[in-house]
C-alpha cells in the first residue's frame, strides 16, 4: 500500500489511546507502520533477499521481528538526548520503554498486512523463502480506506484539541470497518478465481492474479498464465457471481525464447526484476548481431500500469554470420 495508508493505519491506532502508554507512543505507531519500505534504499547491496522490495524487511523476520527493536532504542536514545537537553513534553507522558517496544511491533505488524493484500505481493518467509504472497483484495491505493481512516482521526483530533480528551469511538470504529472491509475483498478475489477455473475451458493456470482496479472495490482484474500463454478478464459480481467478462485471446509469454532465457542474467536490473517478477513477460527485438530483450510483469502490461515496468537488456545474438561473439 501507499505511505500515506500506511502512516494513517498507525496514527488511527494510536487515537484509540494507545498513543497516550508512553511519550513517543504515536511516533512508534507510525514510524513503525513505515518502517519495512527502508527497503526501498538498499537496491545496490548484493544481499538477494534486501535488494528486492517487499522482500526481507516485509516479511515476518525481518520487519516484524527484528525492526521493531531497533526502532524502539532509537527513539528511546532521542529522549534520552531531549531529556538530557531539558526538553519541555507538552504531552506530560512518561517514557515506557516496553510500551514503546510494543508500540513498535504492533505499528510494524500491520504494514505485512497491508502489503499482502494487494497484487504487489510481498515475500512474507523471506529469507528462508522467496515465495510471493498475495490476496489480491485491495487496490494499491484504495481511496475508500483513506477516507475511513482519515476521516476518523480528524474527528479524534477535533474532539481533543476542544476538550483535551481523545475521542477514541471514530478510530476504534474505523479500523473495524476496514478490517471487514479488507475481509470482504479478500472474498470477492477469491470468488473471482474460482468463476475462472469452474467455466469453459477451464483453464488450468499455474499462476492467477485478480486485483480490484481504482474505487470500484467490487471488481477484479484477472491475469493468469497457462501453458506459457498470458490471458485476461474481468469480474464482476453484480453481473454474475460465477463467470469472467471480457476474456482475452491468450498471448505468448515470450519466456521460453532461447535469447529471452539469457537474457535473464545478463544485468542486475534484469535478476533484481526478475526476482520480483511473478508473471514475467519478454518482447524481442533483433537488430544485426544484438538483440534487445524487454521484460515486463503481465501484472502491469494493462491499464493504467502498462508503460511503468518495463527492463531492458542487449546481448549479442550468437548468429555464426556475426563472427565470435562473448556475453
Amino acid at each position: 500500500m501507499d505511505n500515506l495508508t500506511h502512516t494513517l493505519a498507525g496514527w488511527a491506532l494510536g487515537q484509540t489511546g494507545l498513543k497516550h502508554k508512553t511519550r513517543k507512543g504515536l511516533a512508534a505507531l507510525i514510524l513503525g507502520a513505515n518502517m519495512p519500505d527502508i527497503d526501498v534504499f538498499f537496491g545496490w547491496v548484493p544481499w538477494a533477499p534486501l535488494a528486492t522490495h517487499r522482500g526481507f524487511t516485509h516479511g515476518l523476520v525481518g520487519g516484524v521481528l527484528l525492526m521493531p527493536p531497533i526502532l524502539a532504542g532509537l527513539l528511546w536514545l532521542l529522549d534520552r538526548w531531549q531529556v538530557r537537553r531539558g526538553t519541555s513534553f507538552i504531552s506530560g507522558l512518561e517514557m515506557r520503554f516496553g510500551w514503546l517496544l510494543a508500540l513498535s511491533y504492533l505499528g510494524a505488524l500491520t504494514h505485512p498486512l497491508l502489503d499482502w493484500q494487494n497484487a504487489y505481493a510481498i515475500q512474507l518467509l523471506s529469507p528462508f523463502n522467496n515465495r510471493w504472497y498475495h490476496t489480491d483484495g485491495l487496490f494499491i491505493i484504495d481511496l475508500w480506506i483513506l477516507l475511513t481512516l482519515g476521516g476518523a482521526i480528524a474527528l479524534s483530533i477535533y474532539r481533543e484539541n476542544r476538550e483535551r480528551d481523545t475521542w477514541r469511538r471514530p478510530p476504534i470504529v474505523a479500523l473495524s470497518v476496514v478490517a471487514l472491509y479488507i475481509l470482504a475483498n479478500a472474498g470477492i478475489s477469491v470468488a473471482a478465481k474460482r468463476a475462472l477455473t469452474s467455466n469453459p475451458p477451464y483453464p488450468q493456470a499455474d499462476v492467477v492474479v485478480a486485483s480490484p482496479p481504482p474505487v470500484l472495490f467490487w471488481q477484479r482484474d484477472l491475469v493468469w498464465r497457462e501453458a506459457g500463454k498470458i490471458s485476461r478478464g474481468t469480474y464482476d459480481p453484480t453481473r454474475s457471481l460465477t463467470r469472467l467478462q471480457g476474456i482475452t485471446a491468450s498471448v505468448e509469454d515470450g519466456m521460453d525464447h532461447p535469447l529471452a532465457r539469457r537474457a535473464l542474467t545478463a544485468t542486475p536490473e534484469v535478476i533484481r526484476f526478475m526476482r520480483w517478477s511473478i508473471l514475467p513477460m519478454a518482447r524481442i527485438q533483433i537488430e544485426g548481431c544484438q538483440a534487445r530483450v524487454d521484460y515486463n510483469d503481465a501484472r502491469f502490461s494493462d491499464g493504467l500500469a502498462r508503460n511503468r515496468f518495463w527492463i531492458s537488456a542487449v546481448i549479442p545474438t550468437e548468429d555464426p554470420g556475426c563472427g565470435a561473439t562473448g556475453p
